[in-house]
């Protein structure tokens, strides 16, 4: 009757001997029973932008991964310790001597193991990137290198370890022009230390050690400004930024005397999933307190660099989730999305027909006074 066919409409049902059909917990409309709203539409856009969203979200958290960090004390016995140095001294090679003094009586005489290169003063200082040191409101050196808590920057433990298979090689030194006087002088390399507290420094010929043949370098000679291009423990990677790299001090007297104390602390960069030759690099960071002051003539002017050893390790590992827990998120947020954007599609077209009966309820019904004329 009225187009009525009984066998289409016990065509869905499930069909007798299928036990696996009865179980569908996925219930389906045919096309003809399903309507397309412009609301539903808006909430469609709306879902699929906020996954988008939340997707491209996740994807950069797992891309940049999490990072551990992880203090102990350092096992083992430590003997040797290698130290890397680029200072330029406003002063000329002849007149410097470079020593390392440390907590087991050595001195060493690191001008012989160091290269010197004569330069200008001009080619340093008007580098781009070299500034004067600052510090903070703890007194600690602030060279505006964009400095965090992890250290070596803003650079992630993945950028760390690539940077650091790097060939290391040192920058030539600037060529004298023709006619340019070198009044200054290029002190770099690395050297090979205890490792235990010492100091390094550098002073003016005739002063500080008392030298067999050394002549009274003259007072007006003195000037111990200086750039700081390098100076890191452990091996040298040259691409990662330390604390003093880059910075500038320049001397207001000629007897001036400038020291840096710094705690050295070892730490590992390690980066989970791969072998250790590839994914890990051992260094050392350090935090740096600077003191500069013009001194009597009665004590030794110049730069010391006075270090210190401390005994825990810093271990830094970056650990990424696999593919298949990285998808397993996404189809979670996805899930997320489609349900709460089913809730709420079905509040607003909820709250439509709410209001809408409201309106109607409220509208007068039929002739006026018809109403009335029913209620007596």
């Amino acid at each position: 009757m009225n187009g009525y066919d009984e066998k289409s409409h016990y065509d869905d049902e499930p069909a007798p001997g299928n036990f696996v059909r009865a179980f569908d917990a996925f219930p389906k409309a045919k096309p003809q029973y399903v309507t397309r709203t412009s609301g539903g539409g808006k909430w469609t856009v709306a879902m699929i932008i906020v996954s988008a969203i939340l997707i491209w979200s996740e994807l950069a958290r797992w891309w940049q991964g999490s990072e551990d960090h992880t203090f102990s004390v350092e096992k083992g016995v430590g003997h040797n310790m290698q130290i890397n140095l680029d200072v330029v001294v406003r002063m000329a090679c002849k007149d410097l001597h470079v020593n390392v003094q440390d907590a087991a009586g050595d001195r060493i005489l690191a001008a012989s193991r160091l290269q010197e290169d004569p330069t200008a003063w001009s080619h340093w200082v008007d580098s781009k990137g070299i500034h004067k040191l600052g510090h903070d409101g703890q007194g600690r050196a602030d060279t505006g290198a964009g400095w965090h808590d992890e250290g070596f920057g803003e650079a992630h433990v993945h950028d760390i370890v690539a940077m650091g298979r790097k060939t290391a090689r040192w920058a030539k030194t600037p060529r004298l022009s023709r006619g340019v006087r070198a009044d200054s002088c290029r002190i770099y390399g690395s050297l090979d230390l205890n490792r235990v507290q010492g100091d390094f420094h550098i002073t003016a010929r005739g002063h500080g050690y008392m030298e067999i043949g050394a002549d009274h370098l003259d007072h007006n000679a003195f000037n111990f400004s200086h750039v700081v291009s390098e100076l890191s423990f452990g091996p040298y990677y040259p691409s990662l930024v330390n604390p003093l790299d880059r910075t500038i001090n320049t001397a207001s007297a000629h007897f001036h005397k400038f020291q840096y104390f710094m705690s050295v602390v070892p730490t590992i960069y390690t980066v989970a999933g791969g072998s250790a030759r590839t994914k890990t690099i051992f260094t050392n960071q350090y935090a740096v307190t600077e003191q500069s002051k013009e001194v009597s003539e009665r004590m030794v002017p110049g730069l010391f660099f006075k270090y210190d050893i401390e005994p825990i390790l810093l271990a830094v590992e970056e650990r990424r989730d696999g593919v298949l827990t990285f998808l397993v998120k996404v189809v979670n947020v996805l899930s997320g999305v489609l349900v709460a954007g089913h809730w709420g599609f079905t509040l607003s077209e909820w709250l439509r027909e709410a209001m809408g009966r409201r309106r109607s309820s409220g509208r007068s019904e039929g002739v006026i006074g018809a109403k009335h004329g029913y209620d007596d």
